[in-house]
């Protein structure tokens, strides 16, 4: 069987990211669907090995075309651009900031050229982001800007079960403005393309509602009868399968043993609740609607541990394993 071949930027220096990647590195369930150019920088990723205990030999390329991808050894692209005098576990820093964009950055580089089939990404510190002078939130923001799309989509993946979201990161108040039939209709049709290019042509997305029983025809609210049941009317009349407003405290668990294929969140922690609920560590974010595939763990850099070897690396493994499952669908060179 031919592996799938993965770029492993290693995430903000300061964080769990190091220590992660070396250990889903060493995983036998990664080496056997995956090869992985991991990128960052040597110094960190030694310290990395030797705090997990694992068995890795580290060899530098320069690109995926050098690599060694048997048992054991980790082919790292080495940026060597951490300090180790100013480096300290668990802090935010200017400089791990600059550090972990540029790794993502020559990730993104490789996916581009369809030098690696996919991304499979570690966590990142929003605030070392900024005080390294990079102007983006996160990663969906910096693969949008780095692939040229302009409001790539947020999918969640656990057990099989599927989430989009139709808003991210705003409030709940500007959430509510956000709520209207153009914006459910465009994402509806946005996200059947990304499950068809994921390889998921069958069954029925549904849409959450967003009040208490989905308003109960305007008893808790107005925004299901005004916006969204008239955005599934006419998505339907169409003919996309599509169904809802389902009410929330439902629809996951139904998604979640088969009734539909995807689920579209209305807003941040709707979905995250009920996705991480169900199985923590193995919620992988999939960024879809890129011309390129991205995978991510869904935990942060966790300062508190960093560098004391205790972290899981199962989400890891895991968006590593989906990144193998649908690099395939993703037009390689």
């Amino acid at each position: 069987m031919k592996k799938s071949l993965i770029a492993v930027p290693i995430g903000d220096p300061a964080g769990v990211g190091p220590e992660i990647v070396a250990k889903s590195i060493a995983s036998k369930a990664v080496f056997d669907v995956a090869n992985c150019v991991v990128v960052g920088d040597k110094k960190i990723m030694e310290n990395a090995i030797r705090i997990t205990g694992v068995d890795l030999t580290i060899r530098t390329i320069e690109g995926p075309q050098d690599g060694d991808f048997r048992e054991g050894v980790l082919n790292l692209i080495d940026l060597d651009n951490v300090d180790m005098d100013a480096f300290a576990f668990g802090k935010v820093s200017g400089m791990c900031g600059k550090a972990a964009y540029a790794y993502i950055a020559k990730s993104i580089e490789l996916a581009n050229a369809r030098e690696v089939d996919a991304v499979a990404t570690t966590p990142i510190n929003k605030e070392s982001l900024r005080a390294g002078e990079i102007h983006f939130i996160g990663h969906t923001e910096i693969f949008g800007a780095l692939t040229g799309t302009e409001d790539p989509l947020t999918m969640f993946e656990t057990n099989g079960m599927r989430v989009f979201f139709l808003t991210r990161h705003v409030s709940l108040r500007e959430m509510l403005d956000m709520i209207t039939k153009e914006r459910i209709i465009d994402y509806v049709k946005r996200c059947m393309q990304a499950l068809e290019r994921l390889g998921v042509k069958e069954g029925t997305m549904a849409i959450a509602g967003l009040n208490p029983h989905s308003g109960e025809h305007g008893l808790f609210g107005w925004e299901e009868v005004n916006e969204i049941m008239p955005a599934i009317e006419e998505l339907q009349k169409e003919g996309y399968d599509v169904v809802g407003p389902i009410g929330a405290d439902s629809v996951f668990h139904q998604a979640a043993i088969g009734k539909y294929n995807s689920v579209l969140s209305l807003y941040h922690d709707q979905g995250h609740i009920a996705t991480k609920t169900l199985d923590f560590e193995k919620t992988i974010a999939i960024t879809n609607g890129m011309p390129i595939l991205r995978t991510s763990v869904d935990h942060g850099t966790a300062f508190d541990i960093a560098g004391t070897g205790k972290v899981s690396a199962v989400s890891m493994i895991e968006a590593i394993l989906l990144a193998a499952k649908y690099a395939p669908n993703f037009t390689t060179k």
